[in-house]
């Protein structure tokens, strides 16, 4: 896939939200992206959108401290969540992050899908199963990214994301993985050809 080629090029912050209230018009059509604050989710949102700096990345995990929305230009949204489980934040200011997030994945009829970034050296974390358990209950589709794949060998890439995939049909939880790696490239085209699909889901609220 040609950089043109890209269906997330051109992507535009417009907002950064504290609030889902706070969120563009709950129209057309929005992905999500999530996981916890160390597991590479600004670098993977970069990679994917072809851009070096559309979302801040930060050598201290957990800058995403709110509900941040990029437009694509045809309209369609991506949605940066707050950084999850590491950030050093008031127990207040994470209730209402988790407040926020449940709130804006149960509600948003915008909302088409998740990808959820998960490092590949130590997924499932306890957060990562939350999301995919929850994606699961709301039928919300899913992809995981399983990033920093270049970390691993790809026997070891291919051994992690098998183990990924029978945990995953074991608990019926029903998302897609593939390795990843934002400075490698790797797995790239596939998770843009996977959040375009995500793009284009229709989901019954």
């Amino acid at each position: 896939m040609q950089a043109s080629d890209n269906p997330l090029r051109g992507a535009t912050f417009v907002l950064a939200a504290h609030r889902p209230d706070q969120l563009p018009p709950d129209a057309g059509a929005e992905i999500a992206f999530a996981g916890r604050s160390n597991a590479g989710k600004s670098s993977a949102l970069n990679a994917l959108a072809g851009q070096s700096a559309l979302a801040r990345t930060s050598k201290t995990p957990g800058r995403t401290q709110q509900l941040v929305v990029f437009a694509l230009p045809d309209g369609r949204r991506l949605v940066d969540l707050p950084g999850y489980g590491y950030a050093k934040v008031p127990p207040s200011l994470r209730d209402h992050w988790r407040q926020a997030i449940d709130h804006y994945l149960r509600k948003r009829q915008s909302l088409r899908g998740l990808v959820l970034i998960a490092d590949i050296r130590h997924a499932l974390m306890p957060f990562d199963r939350q999301m995919l358990a929850y994606c699961a209950e709301i039928e919300l589709p899913c992809v995981v990214l399983l990033s920093k794949a270049d970390k691993f060998s790809r026997a070891q890439a291919r051994t992690r994301q098998r183990e990924v995939d029978a945990e995953i049909a074991k608990q019926h939880w029903r998302a897609q993985t593939i390795a990843f790696s934002a400075p490698a490239g790797t797995g790239l085209d596939e998770a843009r050809a996977a959040a375009a699909a995500l793009l284009g889901e229709v989901r019954e609220v």
